[in-house]
């Protein structure tokens, strides 16, 4: 089983930064990848941006170049710092765990760019 919780989501202004964080409570090098997903009002759930176990990263086309995904291995905990944040990145973001056959969800942090 793996318990993932996120935080760090708030109100921040079109241009603005902001960095979520999902930390894990088992060791990120058992987790074969981690990801961060968003879901806006009425839309499905979209993939973000992953990381693996070795540290490869991989970002969608619509956040390339203004989102990154990091991790700190000593404190269990992924983070996605969003630069240049635009109203349509505003969502509910959530962290994603692939352990063994399983994948688990946090709950979700949310994310909300307006002026």
């Amino acid at each position: 089983q793996v318990q993932l919780v996120e935080s760090g989501g708030g109100l921040v202004q079109p241009g603005g930064s902001l960095r979520v964080s999902c930390t894990v409570s088992r060791s990120i090098f058992d987790i074969n990848s981690m990801g961060w997903y968003r879901q806006a009002p009425g839309k499905q759930r979209e993939w973000v941006a992953s990381i693996t176990s070795v540290g490869s990263t991989s970002y969608a086309d619509s956040v390339k170049g203004r989102f990154t995904i990091s991790r700190d291995t000593a404190k269990n905990t992924v983070y996605l710092q969003m630069n240049s944040l635009k109203s349509e990145d505003t969502a509910v973001y959530s962290c994603n765990a692939m352990y063994g056959y399983g994948r688990y969800w946090g709950q979700g942090t949310q994310v909300t760019v307006s002026s």
